[in-house]
């Protein structure tokens, strides 16, 4: 609820400048760097099981510490801290997903866990608009706050502690270093790449929405909650359909930077409440060829080494974005305006495509030699 009103909540409720919410962002997204990298660290130390747990329990409690904070410099400190454990819950839910779920199910296994959080998403800011008109901003970080503590309880109570297996198949394999896979670092720079414009639909997309058309918090809740709706009731048959090709996952990739393009592009079309709908709807299936098969991608390719190392470099790619993409958005928007702000995004989806079209020929590359070397070792 907190994170796709917080570019307004400073804005309207403190009085920022978007250069200063920019910097905010930037804190935000450091805190998502350090958060994504402490998880894979955690994860290696403790297990995935704890490292959840301590990440929903200490980020609910910071939720609800963020709304008292009213000078620039403790927003930017808590907005940091928010994150960092927050963030640190993505290697490990990864990680887990192999230690509760069978092999033959991952891809599906992802979309499941996709489809949860995008239910959750669906809701989020329709009910979050909807208690900020009723009563205020502060609802927002009390109940998102008490959902973080409450989804903790529901692990302890429901799951047990589980470890996975992964770090023993890394010592069998010999856990070869994710920062020397030449593809995956690829890989990793193109998600950089889409997390940067898919961002923007948090942060300076809702001021479009507001500044550009006037709408309420009420009714841009409702255009961003349809995102996750849209998700949650079409990704499933979609993914189990297209795992049928299994060999595309990079055009997959590819053509969701494609739909992501489009997305800003309808805002320079017309000015017409209509292009806010289509841009959500192109956005919306963007999302769902990009993140699953992007994270199958990473979890395939992170059986050549440590899990977690994988999986940290993996969540830091958005974070790595939370800090470049939110700050740099609304300084565009300050100081040329929307339409200029959208076609850069635009053209920043078209290099991702590039990005993902390089790194199919790495893997092409990579495979054939991998044969050879089998076939080598047979003979």
């Amino acid at each position: 609820m907190v994170i796709p009103f917080l570019s307004l909540y400073l804005t309207d409720a403190r009085d920022f400048s978007l250069s200063q919410v920019g910097w905010i962002m930037s804190a935000f997204g450091l805190g998502s760097v350090v958060g994504g990298y402490l998880g894979g660290v955690l994860n290696d130390k403790i297990g995935a099981y704890k490292t959840i747990i301590l990440s929903l329990s200490s980020s609910g409690i910071l939720f609800i510490v963020l709304q008292y904070m009213e000078q620039f410099w403790s927003i930017s400190v808590v907005v940091f801290f928010v994150m960092l454990c927050a963030d640190s819950f993505r290697p490990a839910m990864f990680v887990a997903l192999k230690a509760y779920s069978k092999p033959s199910n991952q891809t599906r296994s992802v979309t499941l866990i996709r489809l949860a959080i995008n239910l959750g998403f669906a809701l989020g800011p329709a009910v979050g608009g909807f208690l900020i008109y009723q009563l205020g901003y502060g609802s927002l970080f009390w109940v998102d706050g008490i959902t973080c503590l409450s989804a903790m309880l529901l692990f302890v109570w429901a799951l047990n502690p589980k470890r996975s297996t992964v770090q023993q198949e890394t010592k069998e394999s010999g856990g070869k270093s994710a920062y020397k896979d030449g593809p995956y670092l690829v890989f990793c720079l193109g998600m950089i790449v889409f997390a940067f414009a898919f961002m923007q639909y948090f942060s300076t997309v809702p001021i479009y929405y507001r500044d550009g058309y006037q709408l309420s918090e009420e009714m841009i809740g409702l255009i961003l909650g349809f995102n996750g709706f849209l998700v949650f009731l079409v990704e499933m048959p979609l993914i189990k359909w297209l795992e049928q090709y299994p060999k595309r996952q990079a055009q997959f990739i590819s053509f969701g930077f494609f739909l992501l393009l489009g997305s800003f592009a309808v805002f320079n079309i017309m000015h017409h409440m209509s292009m806010l709908w289509i841009g959500i709807i192109l956005m919306s299936f963007a999302e769902m060829l990009v993140f699953p098969f992007s994270n199958t991608y990473a979890m395939d390719r992170a059986k050549r080494g440590a899990m977690g190392q994988y999986m940290a470099l993996y969540s830091m790619a958005f974070s790595v974005s939370h800090i470049l993409a939110h700050n740099s958005g609304m300084q565009m928007i300050e100081a040329f305006d929307f339409p200029r702000t959208w076609w850069i995004f635009a053209g920043l989806s078209a290099l991702g495509m590039l990005i993902f079209w390089y790194m199919h020929q790495l893997n092409k590359k990579d495979q054939s030699a991998q044969d050879a070397k089998i076939a080598q070792t047979l003979n």
